[in-house]
């Protein structure tokens, strides 16, 4: 994003790129403020040339063929210098086997040690 915006400012780039990753059925898990800091190199971008950005991180679900249309969204919007798209692996949750049954009589008549 453009290095010279207010909070304000800020707030309404992410709240847009937000409400379309949403409405494009992806499901924004955290969103996280990197800074601002130095772009490795000098993007011109939209009759611009920038030296600052400021960098977030979204985290999402969201499935593939979202992808491609938000980059275009996100190209077209004038706030956004670069973006990307990230897969990272799923880490995998351990499926709950339920109520394992309990025999009470074994319980009962099972002599402690």
């Amino acid at each position: 994003m453009h290095g010279c915006y207010s909070r304000p400012e800020t707030a309404a780039v992410l709240k847009r790129t937000v409400e379309a990753l949403m409405e494009n059925g992806a499901v924004v898990r955290n969103l996280e403020n990197l800074g601002e800091r130095a772009l490795p190199y000098k993007i011109s971008k939209h009759k611009q040339r920038h030296r600052r950005g400021g960098y977030f991180l979204v985290d999402l679900e969201a499935p593939p063929s979202i992808v491609s249309t938000m980059m275009d969204h996100l190209g077209r919007d004038i706030d956004v210098i670069r973006r990307a798209f990230i897969k990272h692996p799923v880490s995998k949750t351990e499926e709950c086997s339920g109520i394992i049954p309990v025999s009470f009589e074994d319980k009962l008549t099972a002599k402690k040690k």
